[in-house]
């Protein structure tokens, strides 16, 4: 059965990370989280004093970033891991949060990371999340779907993740920090965020993650059995 690629993009904490996780899951699809590759290289950058208007270290710190994905027994997730070490724990925190943005405008450094997402979708399969993968890494992608909730909806989300990993930030802290990332992430000149013309919509305001799931497995499932019943290029010799 042939493969297809979902994109989900969208603001931050609209629910893109945990609906892409449970689509790959039910489809058997590999669940690439590209907002983690964003957060490793800012962790890189943070603890290596790389200065982001310096392109000659950024250039030589991105030789040196080997980012990775391992699936964890014990919570049946997949953990990031930069240059071999884990570091899902790390990036999820608050100072990464405030920066990650400002790494992930740089050229170099999307360039950099467009290339690896490409090279693990090649062979399709994949429900990748991010801010560009319908519209730059793969506008190819058989769905599309461009997700966002209201700002408050937002960081209430957001804060409740932090809660969960032992980690208080004041809600007014989480709305700045949001409203920053999607100044700066709508507003970059490498791959801005954007809704791709053929995105569907999806407002998650009022949705739950499992009504999420649903809404996305149904355009997936839609697709799959619509491509799977095109017939299969024949090569001419």
């Amino acid at each position: 059965m042939r493969k297809i690629i979902i994109a989900l993009d969208g603001y931050s904490a609209c629910g893109k990370s945990s609906t892409a996780k449970l689509v790959a899951s039910a489809l058997g699809y590999t669940y690439i989280d590209t907002g983690a590759m964003y957060r490793a290289v800012t962790l890189y950058f943070y603890e290596n004093y790389v200065e982001l208007t310096n392109p000659k270290a950024i250039a030589e710190a991105l030789e040196n970033i080997e980012i990775s994905f391992h699936f964890n027994p014990n919570t049946q997730k997949s953990d990031t891991f930069l240059n071999n070490l884990n570091v899902e724990e790390e990036i999820r925190k608050m100072y990464i949060s405030e920066r990650v943005s400002q790494v992930s405008a740089i050229p170099d450094v999307r360039k950099a990371m467009v290339r690896q997402q490409q090279k693990m979708g090649k062979k399709r399969g994949v429900v990748m999340d991010g801010r560009d993968i319908g519209t730059v890494v793969f506008p190819d992608a058989e769905v599309k779907v461009f997700m966002t909730a209201e700002l408050y909806t937002r960081a209430i989300r957001r804060q409740k993740e932090l809660i969960e990993k032992d980690e208080i930030v004041d809600l007014d802290e989480i709305i700045e920090n949001l409203q920053t990332r999607d100044r700066i992430d709508t507003t970059r000149t490498e791959s801005p965020l954007r809704k791709a013309e053929d995105a569907h919509f999806l407002d998650t305001t009022y949705m739950t993650i499992d009504e999420q799931v649903e809404y996305v497995l149904q355009l997936a499932t839609t697709k799959i059995l619509e491509v799977n019943r095109q017939p299969t290029k024949s090569i001419e010799i």
